[in-house]
């Protein structure tokens, strides 16, 4: 049996001090702990999505940039393609006209030539006809 006297009261009194006591010097401090921990850890958990908005915003920023340096890349490509096809376009132009001027000298000094030859042989198809016609005939005609 337990026997109830002035020494429970004691005991209560001396348990509601002790979680006093302990309250003050140990839980408060550890609670406080805990909380400046947890209040560390959310601040660097939000960091940590910041950061991770930041390096997401970066990572668009770098594809389109090199999207953009490419379709840079390819125009001035494209463009450097169509100079060298104008370029060529005028070169093979120019070798046309010289080869077509060159041919018609060629053909003008061709005919300046066959009727210098024929203004020769002109002159000198009365004594070859008089010449084939004594060989053929045998006499002067």
């Amino acid at each position: 049996m337990v026997n109830v006297d002035g020494s429970l009261f004691i005991q209560i009194i001396n348990f509601i001090v002790l979680i006093w006591i302990l309250n003050l010097v140990l839980y408060r401090p550890i609670r406080g702990i805990l909380r400046q921990r947890k209040e560390k850890v959310t601040g660097l958990e939000q960091n940590i999505e910041t950061f991770q908005v930041g390096v997401k915003e970066k990572e668009d920023a770098f594809a389109s940039g090199i999207k953009a340096a490419r379709a840079k890349g390819l125009q001035e490509k494209e463009a450097l393609i169509q100079q060298a096809q104008d370029e060529e376009r005028e070169v093979v132009a120019g070798i046309n006209a010289r080869a077509q001027e060159e041919l018609s000298k060629v053909k003008e000094k061709i005919a300046r030539e066959a009727d210098e030859v024929r203004q020769t042989l002109m002159k000198d198809v009365d004594a070859f006809a008089e010449e084939i016609g004594q060989k053929i005939l045998g006499r002067a005609v």
